[in-house]
């Protein structure tokens, strides 16, 4: 017979089984939240690391839609209204100071970048962090050349080099050596042919660098559609062939030196210096009497050895 004091009995212990199931339960709760945190932490690290292959398989995957080797000038994506590229952390390509060429109209097409002068051998560096994407020789063009895609969206070319260093699909850093200077290609001087590109379109590079300051122009360039052509025009006023009245030449005596111009002031060569380029055949010697000089200033302007052997197309100063 169930009596109340039984009734009561069980109903006592049904709720202290009730009391020790949701203790239990928050035991088991509280237990859980520490898995939680550190699974959320798991999750977090791994999608870092997703995200950084992402980036080392595509750099600037955010503007490029694809990671191509065999497309020299990319053409897989638009390019924005505006954008903003990070400057910071950058290396000249090369401490050379003398633009050659401007970036712009030149002999009824467009030039898409800057010839910088350099001599045979010099190092070529990576402006940017970022990845290899093209190391091609063509013959009728960029010679021996370089493309990297940086993280900052850019892509960087190097052309004309005598000897390429990288591979395609190498990271490189700022300032990693990629080639050496040049004259190979559609070229009758040694010189570095440097463009900037975003999203496969050619921008002025004198928009983003001071080749006679060795400098950025800025930590951070802005690209707008819509003010691109005035301000590269200014850019060029101010940072290219003949800006601020400069007055050095170069002197040869082809009529085909299509890739040498005025050079602008530095640094590294005074007004007045004049540049000769070697001919087959030219000895320092020859060039020394033609150019009313001695075989000792040439080498001392030059920093070379009396034994050298003279290329065809060098550029050598004298005064």
């Amino acid at each position: 017979m169930i009596t109340f004091k039984n009734l009561k009995k069980t109903a006592f212990t049904v709720f202290m089984t009730l009391t020790a199931t949701s203790a239990a339960g928050q035991d088991l709760l509280a237990r859980q939240a520490p898995v939680d945190r550190k699974m959320k932490a798991v999750d977090s690290i791994v999608l870092n690391r997703l995200i950084e292959q992402e980036m080392l398989e595509n750099p600037a995957g955010d503007l490029y839609n694809e990671w191509d080797n065999e497309l020299t000038h990319y053409s897989g994506s638009i390019l924005p209204d505006e954008t903003t590229i990070d400057l910071r952390g950058f290396c000249m390509p090369t401490p050379s100071r003398v633009i050659t060429s401007n970036f712009g109209a030149r002999w009824g097409r467009q030039h898409k970048g800057l010839d910088i002068k350099v001599y045979i051998g010099d190092t070529i560096r990576a402006a940017f962090s970022g990845k290899v994407r093209i190391v091609k020789y063509e013959p009728r063009g960029y010679g021996k050349y370089v493309v990297i895609r940086h993280y900052n969206g850019l892509e960087t070319y190097y052309g004309h080099m005598s000897k390429q260093l990288v591979r395609e699909n190498e990271e490189v850093k700022a300032g990693d050596p990629l080639g050496l200077g040049g004259n190979t290609g559609r070229s009758t001087g040694s010189h570095l042919h440097f463009e900037t590109r975003l999203c496969g379109v050619a921008l002025n590079p004198a928009l983003m660098f001071d080749f006679r300051n060795q400098d950025v122009t800025g930590d951070f360039y802005t690209f707008h559609r819509n003010r691109y052509a005035a301000e590269s025009a200014q850019a060029t006023r101010l940072r290219g062939v003949n800006a601020n009245g400069g007055t050095g030449r170069f002197d040869n005596d082809s009529d085909d030196d299509s890739e040498l111009a005025i050079a602008a002031p530095s640094a590294s060569f005074a007004p007045e210096t004049h540049f000769h380029k070697v001919k087959k055949g030219e000895t320092l010697q020859a060039i020394a009497r033609k150019c009313h000089t001695t075989v000792d200033a040439l080498c001392r302007l030059n920093r070379i050895g009396k034994n050298i052997r003279l290329m065809p197309g060098q550029i050598l100063k004298y005064n």
